[in-house]
């Protein structure tokens, strides 16, 4: 703990002092335009990665970066997605999946998750996601790759870090309160994959039908 105690000293008598006008206008109320959904995953840090300032994003994490469908057993990803497009009125949501994906890993080695029953019932809301990569990529390695997996040689992993991201856009399409600003035209929905260990993002393009980079 002593690292974490001494970071918010160091938080307290530098990095507070010099931001301390954005806190106390903060402390008036939020308006953050984007919704950042991601993985609970410690080697990912939404702000940093898209170097934003307290106040900008509003994040969701959890294992696998999954958001269960409408009619799902009610949880904190439908309440937190519903209060960011109805009561914050985000303009933006972004599913962002990520290099190494332990969830992943997981969902494609089920046999690895003999002791993690809470994780493979979790893990139920991305099997439309396995069933793609069965599907789709079953010639994997030797056949061709997904645009990340060309680059770090986890073909198989990153088809289906990519198909992920796709199966979570079509459950939060899903939830009422999505369905209605989609329809409306004034809600955008992006998905990426955030390659930690180059600091590459890479976006999905519909008009491809592919990851490409985003910058």
């Amino acid at each position: 703990m002593q690292p974490l105690t001494q970071g918010v000293q160091d938080f307290q008598t530098k990095n507070f002092q010099t931001m301390r006008d954005l806190f106390a206008q903060l402390a008036q109320g939020q308006h953050p335009e984007t919704l950042f959904i991601t993985c609970s995953d410690s080697r990912v840090d939404p702000n940093l990665l898209t170097q934003t300032k307290p106040g900008e994003l509003f994040v969701l994490r959890n294992a696998g970066n999954i958001v269960p469908p409408h009619g799902s057993i009610n949880g904190g990803e439908a309440a937190t997605i519903e209060y960011a497009v109805n009561a914050l009125g985000v303009k933006n949501i972004i599913i962002c999946g990520h290099s190494h994906c332990g969830a992943m890993k997981g969902l494609l080695h089920p046999e690895q998750l003999t002791d993690f029953p809470a994780v493979v019932a979790w893990l139920s809301y991305a099997q439309k996601t396995k069933q793609r990569v069965d599907e789709k990529y079953s010639d994997l390695p030797d056949g061709e790759p997904t645009l990340n997996a060309a680059i770090d040689g986890e073909p198989t992993l990153n088809a289906a870090i990519e198909e992920n991201v796709l199966v979570q856009i079509e459950n939060l399409r899903t939830l009422p309160s999505v369905a209605a600003r989609v329809a409306r035209g004034d809600l955008n929905i992006y998905g990426w994959v955030y390659r930690f260990e180059t600091g590459e993002v890479f976006a999905y393009e519909p008009d491809a039908q592919r990851f490409v980079p985003l910058v």
